[in-house]
């Protein structure tokens, strides 16, 4: 790979003269980065097709070329891209319907708004991937007659398929109105009734442990009705039942609906197996008074799981602060909570409640300036990077706190060169500040150059456009071919350094 000019291909200052001469030597790894590009010209990706076959897919993908540059005899790959987004000619379904490569029948399957007459072929292909691909994607009126279809894995697809009519997937939970399934992955193997021990080595590698069919499928049925509960369009009532089913992975699917009743909720709320409960702990269907059985759980994932629930009460939320480690981004309750609600969160004697508030990014101004000024160091670096604080705050933070929050603060959208540039001269330097200074907007030369110090920030801050374009120009030479490759990338590199990566014809 040619890092340098993988690199080029990224530069959004790449002059198009020099984008044309970037098409003509282009191996894959630079066509895969140059089909990403928005002001691709629509000749350029003709060129680029012409130079690097593989290239067609991505750029058909991309909206880069139309169904008047594809051949689907030379090129099938990208006039299935093509057909994939909608915008191919249905006779080419026709044509590749009955095409040698199964792979491809596979992605025709999965394409949307194919012919009534192609999707038929496809349900009858005498390779079982086809029609699980179809069972899995087709919108037309297909699922209802896949899903009596006698092999289990078409019907998983069909579970899992959200176009499926909600009677169908009703039906593959239950079984009921179905034929009996014939075939199942572990009686394909041609040995009989078998069972894959869970602890044992794996017999085959596309069995997972425990699969096992001693003439009912039994594993296979489990699969299917795994995929219909995880599918939003089964109807609740036909997979209530399972609340008692001993499937530990059904129930804890079950317990994730976001449809369940008031009954089914009161029987997971005390499953035997920490899984479900905390999968139940998280469930915004959960009503006030029962979403406080899992906060008290007896197992911490439970009650972590509990203070992402929407609903969780204030009061239960101000509780598990102190006993689960909480993630650095505003949980659900908090991000919902009312302008009251915050003031009063905001108030808390608890630093872990003013920190889960201080995450917040919309905060009242007042409220804002009050968290700023918070004697807690973490409720200080959580509010740091809201923007609107005047600079002369970002300040006292750092003065107060010190390198506690200096990362958070170089963070803020509206962090000042000066103040950046002062962040970036700290001694010691401040790694975690760094890497969020060589990202910033706001940030000069003076506040890179320390940035080109720290080996895991010296890329990012290569890539900056507030950089000396002398300097980006020495970068290319660096020693780091991520370095080199991000002042390849930089828009301040000059044009005259860009031509002299580039070989001529």
């Amino acid at each position: 790979m040619n890092v340098l000019l993988c690199g080029l291909a990224e530069n959004p200052a790449l002059p198009a003269e020099l984008m044309d001469r970037l098409v003509a030597v282009a191996d894959t790894d630079i066509a895969g980065v140059l089909a990403r590009r928005a002001d691709l010209t629509h000749d350029q990706a003709v060129a680029l097709v012409a130079r690097v076959e593989e290239s067609a897919v991505p750029l058909a993908y991309g909206g880069h070329l139309t169904a008047a540059d594809i051949d689907p005899v030379t090129r099938p790959d990208a006039a299935l891209a093509l057909l994939d987004r909608g915008a191919g000619e249905p006779w080419w379904a026709r044509l590749l319907v009955t095409g040698p490569v199964v792979a491809r029948r596979e992605r025709l399957a999965a394409c949307p708004d194919l012919p009534s007459d192609v999707v038929e072929t496809l349900a009858t292909d005498p390779e079982l991937g086809v029609v699980v691909e179809l069972a899995l994607w087709t919108t037309s009126r297909w699922p209802a007659g896949l899903a009596a279809h006698p092999h289990a894995d078409v019907r998983r697809a069909v579970a899992a398929n959200e176009a499926a009519p909600a009677a169908v997937l009703a039906a593959l939970v239950t079984g009921d109105g179905l034929p009996p399934l014939q075939r199942c992955p572990v009686c394909d193997r041609g040995e009989g009734p078998s069972v894959h021990d869970p602890r044992g080595p794996l017999p085959h590698g596309d069995l997972l442990p425990g699969a096992s069919c001693d003439g009912s499928h039994e594993s296979a049925v489990h699969d299917i009705r795994l995929a219909a509960l995880q599918n939003p369009a089964t109807p609740v009532h036909a997979v209530a039942a399972l609340a008692d089913h001993p499937s530990r992975l059904l129930r804890q699917a079950l317990a994730a609906r976001p449809d369940l009743p008031a009954e089914v909720c009161r029987r997971l709320v005390a499953d035997p197996v920490a899984g479900v409960r905390a999968e139940l702990a998280a469930n915004a269907v959960l009503d006030d008074a029962l979403v406080r059985v899992p906060a008290a759980d007896r197992d911490l994932a439970v009650r972590r799981a509990a203070a992402h629930n929407p609903r969780v009460p204030l009061d239960v939320l101000d509780r598990l602060a102190d006993t689960v480690r909480l993630p650095a981004e505003p949980l659900p309750r908090i991000a919902a909570a009312s302008p009251a609600e915050v003031g009063e969160l905001a108030r808390s004697g608890n630093p872990a409640v003013r920190m889960l508030v201080a995450q917040r990014r919309d905060l009242p101004a007042d409220v804002r300036d009050m968290l700023a000024a918070d004697p807690d160091a973490k409720v200080v670096a959580s509010v740091a990077a809201h923007p609107g604080l005047a600079e002369a705050r970002l300040r006292a933070m750092v003065r107060r706190h010190g390198d506690q929050v200096a990362a958070a603060v170089a963070a803020n959208p509206d962090a000042s060169p000066a103040l950046l540039e002062d962040l970036a001269g700290r001694r010691p330097p401040v790694r975690k500040a760094l890497r969020e200074i060589a990202r910033h907007r706001h940030a000069t030369a003076a506040a890179l150059l320390p940035c080109l110090d720290d080996a895991r920030t010296r890329p990012v801050a290569a890539a900056h456009p507030a950089l000396p374009p002398p300097l980006v120009a020495a970068l290319l030479t660096d020693a780091d071919r991520q370095t080199a490759s991000s002042a390849a990338a930089n828009p301040s590199l000059p044009p005259s350094a860009m031509s002299r990566l580039l070989p001529r014809h």
